[in-house]
């Protein structure tokens, strides 16, 4: 076996033992399984770039030299020819897609088969830290592996076979990969949407080039983030973006156009066709987070006296990419929703039946459109439906179908806000785990930030003695003020403002500046005590001693005023979601910390001042 790196600068030598140049790539035959390496690239005199024929050619070669079957007047040039990539610029260094792991990574070695003396094949991409170490010397890499080795550990490979490697940032569409090969067209939707995720923005569009329309709608509509499918959306061609949009579910393309801005928007709707136009129109008419915004257009309803063989027709009629159909609903004579019947029973059915008659007398589950869709998705989840109706409040008629993959979204999203606004991570890659590792610490330390900063400004302000005294009082009111605000999201993520079984806001406010009094009260008491303590036994200790309680009892002023302003939290917290503005727990904190600190700094400065005058 030899690596890439082990090639690369290493002289060229013809038959003669004249030195011609030094190895700078190597080209690859991408259809075969395990690509040959067909070609010879080198920088001759001057730097010149130079390409042979590696069979014709190459006689041997090692981590040391490259040497010709002929002397340097025999040789041809040759170029790279259509199916052909050189590894060193195409890959090496560069963002791959490993198709089996579905992640993205970044190349930085390659390894090769010397199957003879003279050929040599492609096995894979390292991608681990070995390839980073053999890049700087191979003499590094080894010097680490032995002394991990030492320490019982090992650094092991990380290749990813050829086969299992798609190519991006470069323009490959003429390049025929092996009929083995496995690329982004083979996987699911899902997997390459979370692709898409981890890749560097400039290469996001590549990828989707790879794709046809119906393979980037259904990658694009799986995308957690709507800013960054609106992104890619714009970087296309507004036929290309249309054409896309056309592919899509109803409520999956009019959640899209709804991100995009009003001109671009209108573009891509006038460019699409009538019917699928009108579909997302109607729905862009409802609020956001409605039943109506996320419903689908997409379903089958029949009159009740249409018959099960009717039924299968005009079910096998449907286009392939139509919504999938778990139920028929049953409309009465003024195509009033009257009814509904699982797909299912049409199988145990005579085909003369009526699906009138197969329908349930139980009363049929509908939302409104104006519905809160969280409110339809919990009901989905709660009574274990595949699709909820949506019914015109007014005629009756049913409008669209939320289904449950589309309700496993909302709640996932909300669930999402939830742990944003509580201070949570929805972070759970693995090239984030380091930053969210971090960031969960400061999270849950940032008290001691703010701390630090309190220390500063009191020593500034009373002289570093008595400043740093007073300060010991500080992670008390600070780690209240941390509270406070758990106290605010638990009270925002547990109850809706709407809910009429949720406390009052007057309730509210009277139970978090009780919990302040309390805690409050246990901190004065502690510092009566101490004080007692310490005059009696220590009628010598210093003013700083005594003024270290003074920190303390600016603590206790601090607790109860940052749990008397929760209910301004609450309220902020409320706005901004009414206005669907995302809020960050991490945030409310910075700012109850930041309010605290300054809170706390003038209220110790005021209590000390005295004592010091």
């Amino acid at each position: 076996m030899i690596y890439l790196s082990q090639l690369l600068g290493n002289p060229v030598l013809d038959a003669n033992g004249e030195k011609i140049g030094v190895v700078n790539d190597l080209g690859i035959a991408t259809r075969e399984v395990f690509p040959r390496v067909t070609s010879l690239a080198f920088r001759g005199p001057g730097k010149t770039p130079f390409m042979i024929s590696w069979r014709k050619y190459v006689d041997s070669f090692d981590d040391g030299e490259v040497r010709l079957a002929v002397p340097a007047t025999d040789i041809r040039f040759s170029y790279l020819q259509p199916d052909e990539v050189l590894i060193a610029r195409d890959l090496l260094n560069k963002q791959i897609v490993d198709t089996r792991g579905m992640r993205v990574v970044r190349v930085n070695d390659l390894k090769l088969s010397d199957t003879s003396q003279s050929q040599l094949r492609l096995l894979g991409a390292e991608v681990g830290a070995r390839g980073i170490l053999r890049a700087l010397s191979p003499a590094l890499e080894r010097l680490a592996v032995r002394a991990a080795h030492a320490f019982g550990d090992e650094i092991p490979e990380k290749i990813i076979a050829w086969n299992y490697m798609d190519l991006i940032d470069r323009d490959l569409s003429s390049v025929k990969l092996s009929v083995s090969h496995q690329t982004l067209d083979d996987l699911h939707p899902a997997d390459v949407a979370d692709i898409i995720e981890q890749l560097d923005p400039r290469l996001r569009g590549q990828v989707f080039a790879q794709l046809d329309d119906a393979q980037a709608a259904e990658a694009i509509a799986e995308l957690d983030d709507d800013e960054m499918a609106a992104r890619i959306m714009d970087n296309m061609e507004d036929a290309d973006a249309s054409r896309m949009l056309s592919e899509m579910d109803p409520d999956d393309a009019a959640e899209l156009v709804g991100e995009l801005d009003y001109e671009r928007a209108e573009k891509l709707l006038r460019l699409m066709g009538i019917k699928e136009q009108r579909a997302i129109r109607q729905l862009l008419g409802y609020k956001d987070d409605t039943a109506g915004r996320i419903m689908t257009s997409e379903f089958v309803a029949l009159p009740r006296d249409t018959t099960v063989a009717e039924v299968v027709d005009r079910m096998r009629a449907l286009p392939e990419d139509f919504e999938p159909v778990n139920y028929i609903y049953v409309t009465d004579d003024e195509e009033k929703l009257a009814g509904v019947v699982p797909v299912r029973r049409l199988f145990v059915s005579q085909p003369e039946d009526t699906i009138g008659k197969l329908a349930s007398d139980d009363a049929v589950l509908t939302a409104r459109p104006d519905d809160d869709q969280e409110d339809v998705a919990e009901d989905i989840a709660k009574y274990n439906l595949l699709a909820m109706p949506v019914v015109d409040e007014n005629s009756g008629k049913i409008l669209g179908i939320v289904t449950v993959d589309d309700a496993l979204d909302v709640l996932e999203e909300e669930h999402e806000e939830d742990l944003r606004i509580a201070g949570g991570s929805t972070n759970t890659s693995d090239s984030g785990e380091s930053s969210g590792e971090f960031l969960r610490f400061l999270r849950n330390q940032m008290w001691f930030f703010f701390w630090a900063i309190a220390g500063l400004a009191l020593a500034l302000l009373l002289g570093p003695e008595i400043g740093i005294a007073v300060s010991v009082g500080a992670p008390v009111a600070l780690v209240a003020a941390s509270e406070m605000i758990r106290y605010v999201t638990g009270f925002f993520i547990e109850y809706d403002e709407d809910d009429e079984d949720a406390p009052s806001i007057g309730g509210f406010a009277v139970k978090g500046l009780a919990i302040g009094v309390v805690w409050a009260a246990i901190v004065l008491l502690v510092v009566v005590g101490v004080n007692g303590v310490l005059s009696t036994a220590s009628e010598g200790l210093g003013a700083v001693v005594f003024e270290l309680l003074r920190g303390f009892e600016a603590a206790a002023v601090v607790i109860v005023l940052s749990f008397a302003t929760a209910p301004a939290y609450l309220k902020i917290l409320r706005q901004r979601d009414a206005n669907g503005a995302d809020t960050s727990g991490l945030a409310l904190q910075i700012a109850a910390l930041a309010i605290a600190l300054v809170v706390f700094v003038v209220v110790a400065f005021l209590l000390t001042t005295p004592i010091m005058g």
